[in-house]
């Protein structure tokens, strides 16, 4: 499948030491959050293959949907700045702090839609499209996440990316895990697995909707894809750590971002690697995770902490400083 090269590849793959000592476990994270800076995260590896067809296609202008703190969204302006395309986003929300990957759309010269919650992503987006369209643009639609058929390549050549690096690092992972916010990342990644003939486990913490959601909507990629898979039975979706829903973090959970942050160095988002992160710890806690070579890929969302999150991260550490007065 035909690619633009945006990203910076392949990313390394770190040990988390002290997690690794404590669970008894060789817990891995893969850096994909160092894609890059304006469009870090896992985003820009599917764009490296949405964008290609719109340019291969002749388009000269992008549109694409999501929330109002969208990761995704952020790298295709990014990307479209970088490639002179014109961007319009269509954001789903209400502005109540002009802060963080909202800003990035602005700054990086994106139109900017937004839309209110029971809005209709896709159907505005065909509504814009035609408007766009008559005033003479070519147009090029990308869904929610890039998560359909041509942007699933991004996580099949990341997986192929991966087995290169256990070589490199003399390891083999049995299971690989991931946010699922979307499905695209999940559903490239797990046909990787699947195509390469491994058996690793391909475990995705949802992070906004249901795993039943999830599995049908990560079937209907995969279908578009390799119409002869016999059996989706090992597609692995846990939603039990969505907490009060998308984007939200309590208490609770961003003081373990705090902890993981403050012992390893390593900063999760509050939407979706910080979510999914958790699960995964709570997961070999409660003893449910087996294996003992695990990857846990970082998909960036720095840029995703709202005010009110940082707010409470102020009193986490102030409490913990005083505590230790």
């Amino acid at each position: 499948m035909d690619k633009i090269n945006l990203a910076n590849l392949p990313t390394k793959i770190i040990k988390l030491e002290k997690l690794s000592k404590k669970y008894n476990k060789n817990i891995y994270l893969k850096r994909d959050d160092f894609t890059g800076t304006e469009t870090s995260g896992n985003k820009v590896r599917k764009l490296e293959y949405s964008i290609k067809e719109a340019l291969n296609n002749k388009c000269n202008c992008v549109i694409t949907v999501g929330a109002l703190q969208s990761n995704h969204c952020r790298a295709t302006a990014a990307v479209c700045a970088k490639l002179g395309l014109e961007c319009h986003l269509i954001l789903k929300g209400n502005i109540e702090e002009f802060e963080g990957n909202l800003f990035l759309d602005y700054i990086l010269g994106a139109k900017v839609h937004l839309v209110n919650e029971d809005s209709s992503l896709d159907e505005e987006m065909d509504k814009i499209a035609e408007e766009l369209t008559k005033k003479g643009r070519t147009v090029y639609k990308i869904p929610v996440g890039a998560s359909n058929k041509i942007g699933t390549y991004g996580y099949i050549n990341t997986y192929n990316e991966i087995l290169e690096q256990e070589k490199n690092l003399n390891i083999k992972f049995d299971l690989i895990s991931i946010p699922v916010g979307s499905g695209g990342t999940y559903a490239g990644l797990w046909y990787g697995n699947y195509n390469t003939n491994n058996n690793k486990r391909i475990l995705g913490f949802s992070v906004n909707s249901s795993k039943e959601e999830f599995k049908e909507k990560i079937v209907d990629i995969l279908n578009t894809i390799d119409n002869k898979i016999n059996s989706f039975d090992t597609i692995d979706i846990n939603d039990l750590y969505v907490g009060e829903g998308y984007a939200i973090a309590t208490r609770e959970e961003l003081e373990f971002y705090y902890k993981i942050a403050s012992t390893e160095g390593i900063v999760f988002d509050p939407c979706y690697t910080g979510k999914a992160f958790r699960g995964l710890i709570k997961e070999i806690e409660k003893g449910n995770i087996k294996e003992d070579n695990i990857l846990f890929i970082h998909t960036g969302g720095l840029m995703g902490w709202t005010k009110e999150q940082r707010n409470i991260i102020y009193e986490i550490a102030k409490e913990r400083k005083n505590n230790e007065i």
